[in-house]
């Protein structure tokens, strides 16, 4: 017993010494063991490695470059976030294209599209990408340009142009910050560019965040209020009227 959990402790630090962040799921694939067995091999090595929601990093990295900033994000409102995505989940219809927003928020809507549903699904950071590779029944579009590790997400006039041929139904976005007065922003400036895009050719757009997000302001500004169809968080849909 002793001599497996040592082969998969030495086999999850080789495979965050090329990666550096491993996801939960892929790490419990990875030793063909349980997801609560990775979770107790982690625990048990509290020098070697650190568990931040579904994502496993070094501990070193925790003080240091973290260079998977969502993995710092992912425990946070976890519930909240999750609630709020089944509320959008139900914009969700057979036989059109979303797009999904960059984020920890929306990695449980991809989760929610239903297996049966033949979609097209437009997104721009690797994470919702990694998720929506699961749904055998999603098209999945994947905007390019320049990474950044921050957000795990790409920015670039390529992506902005692959947007321009595409007709996109229904846009889940993503805020850090959500002002009824100011509007939504997002802590990266290079997000800004997407989400305008996105908004501008959707036919309906819907902001999800959780409640903790609800008055707060970040400095990059990506849209007023009036451009969603709704705000979903936990407690539902809110509309908000035009002014």
């Amino acid at each position: 017993m002793a001599s497996r959990k040592t082969s998969r402790i030495i086999q999850l630090a080789d495979a965050l010494s090329g990666r550096r962040v491993l996801h939960l799921r892929d790490a419990a694939a990875l030793l063909g063991v349980s997801e609560m067995t990775v979770r107790r091999d982690v625990a048990d090595n509290p020098g070697q490695f650190t568990f931040l929601g579904g994502h496993i990093v070094p501990a070193g990295e925790m003080d240091g470059d973290m260079p998977y900033e969502l993995a710092r994000e992912a425990d946070s409102h976890a519930a909240a976030k999750r609630e709020a995505c089944i509320h959008a989940a139900q914009h969700i219809r057979p036989d059109e294209t979303i797009f999904i927003d960059c984020g920890t928020t929306l990695e449980y809507l991809v989760d929610l599209i239903p297996e049966n549903y033949s979609i097209t699904a437009v997104c721009y950071s690797l994470n919702v990408a990694d998720r929506l590779t699961r749904k055998p029944n999603v098209r999945i579009v994947m905007l390019g340009g320049v990474y950044h590790p921050a957000s795990a997400s790409f920015s670039g006039n390529s992506g902005l142009e692959t947007l321009d041929s595409l007709g996109i139904n229904v846009a889940f976005l993503s805020a850090a910050g959500v002002d009824p007065g100011r509007g939504a922003t997002c802590v990266h400036f290079h997000e800004v560019a997407v989400k305008q895009k996105v908004i501008s050719l959707a036919r309906e757009s819907h902001l999800v965040v959780d409640l903790s997000k609800i008055g707060k302001l970040k400095p990059a500004f990506f849209a007023p209020m009036n451009v969603f169809r709704s705000v979903i968080t936990e407690d539902g849909d809110t509309l908000f009227p035009a002014v």
